[in-house]
Formats: C-alpha cells, sequence, structure tokens
C-alpha cells in the first residue's frame, strides 16, 4: 500500500467520502491534489491534509477549465472522481426535465470528461477509480435519474477499461454513508434516515467515509482489477 512518489487526483476530494480518500493516500505517502467547485472548500481541506498536498478549484462542468487543469498538473498516476451533489428525487409526476439533466452534468458527464482529459497524462501502471452507487442495483419510488447515473456510471467503467487499458477503470457503488452530502436536511431528518436504514440492513450500522476510502485505495493499489464494480452497502441490497 506504499504509495510514495505516485500523484493522485481526487476531483470531490474536499469533503466526505473523497476527502477520506485523498488523506489516506496521503497516509500511505502520495502526493495529493484535491479539487472541487468550491474555493472555501478547498481550503478547508487542505487544512486537514498534510503539507505539500495541493488543492484547485474547478467547476467540474467546464470542459475547458478541466482540460486546463490536467495541462497544469501534468503527469499523474491515479485519478480518483467522487463529485457529486445530492440524489435528485423525483417521482414520474413530479419529473422535471431540466433538473433531471443537470443531475447528470456532474456525476456523469462530469466524469467521462474528466477522464478523457487526465487519461493522456495518466503514467503506466496508473488507474481510474469512479463512483456510482447501490441506487442502480436496487432503486426506490423516486429514484429513476439517480439509479439512472449509477447504472450510467457502472457502464462507463466497463466501457472505460476496454479503451483505456492498459490503465486500469473502475468503480465503487458505495450505500448510505454518514457524510455531508446530506447536509442539506435537517440534523433530525438525517439522523432519522441513518438510524432507520441501520435498522434494516445486515450489518445494523451505516457506512462512514473510512470504510468507503478503504475501497479506493484498493482499486489503486490492486495490479489486477479493471472493469469492477466494488460496492459496499452493509447489505443494503441483500435487505
Amino acid at each position: 500500500m506504499n504509495l510514495h512518489g505516485q500523484r493522485v487526483v481526487v476531483l470531490g476530494g474536499t469533503s466526505g467520502i473523497g476527502l477520506a480518500t485523498a488523506m489516506l493516500a496521503a497516509e500511505r505517502g502520495a502526493e495529493v491534489t484535491v479539487v472541487s467547485g468550491n474555493p472555501v472548500s478547498v481550503d478547508r481541506a487542505l487544512a486537514q491534509l498534510p503539507a505539500g498536498s495541493r488543492g484547485q478549484a474547478v467547476d467540474l462542468t467546464d470542459t475547458a477549465a478541466v482540460r486546463a487543469l490536467f495541462e497544469g498538473l501534468g503527469p499523474i498516476d491515479h485519478l480518483v472522481f467522487t463529485a457529486g451533489e445530492p440524489p435528485a428525487l423525483m417521482t414520474m409526476d413530479t419529473l422535471d426535465p431540466d433538473r433531471a439533466r443537470k443531475f447528470f452534468e456532474v456525476r456523469f458527464f462530469g466524469a467521462l470528461f474528466a477522464v478523457q482529459a487526465a487519461a493522456p497524462r495518466l503514467r503506466p501502471g496508473g488507474s481510474v477509480t469512479l463512483t456510482t452507487g447501490i441506487a442502480g442495483d436496487r432503486p426506490g419510488p423516486g429514484w429513476s435519474v439517480a439509479a439512472s447515473i449509477c447504472g450510467a456510471v457502472s457502464a462507463l467503467t466497463r466501457a472505460l477499461a476496454v479503451e483505456l487499458a492498459p490503465i486500469r477503470v473502475n468503480a465503487v457503488s458505495p450505500g448510505m454513508v454518514r457524510s455531508p452530502l446530506w447536509d442539506s436536511m435537517t440534523e433530525t431528518d438525517r439522523e432519522q434516515m441513518y438510524q432507520d436504514t441501520a435498522a434494516a440492513i445486515p450489518l445494523g450500522r451505516i457506512g462512514e467515509v473510512e470504510d468507503i476510502a478503504q475501497a479506493y485505495l484498493s482499486f489503486i493499489t490492486q495490479p489486477f482489477a479493471t472493469g469492477s464494480v466494488l460496492t459496499l452497502d452493509g447489505g443494503t441490497v441483500l435487505a
């Protein structure tokens, strides 16, 4: 798990799962760059990361800005994409076409165009790790858009694994995780959601960002995995 001398770029790496992944990679000796659209979030993350870590504020829906980011970074070893806003839950009778399309901008097209920009700069032995979710495997009412995103990212992972070989491309599929993704909810509603989810799944608890970060590090360091989607959900898809 030694990453000394390797450069890891985490898009969406300033909070939640992304920040936990960046911190774990840095602990293993990697030179880490975190990227977010929010400059305040970047500064806050750098205050938590080791000296020598870097951060940039970039709009991941701006393809020209993303290209410029990777041109400026130069050669890298690993790309991790964890960026995305909270899931947009819409039933068929309330489906908003513009809002549905917007949801794809970061989580799917943001990932796709980030990989396009990063791929020429990935060194031999490098990897890409994307983020999907268990909604693609077990959607509920109102999850049509979110589930579609998850399914699309899983399919993209397999397609890129073929196209970019021998660069390794994989994805992590988290279940319910305690993270800032849910900060727009009231504390009462958020804690109730966590409790209800924990009570309904085999492991009896929700995930923590540190749990999920280990999966990204596993894909970074596992030399024989590509085209794989790793589910970490405490058994949610079984419940």
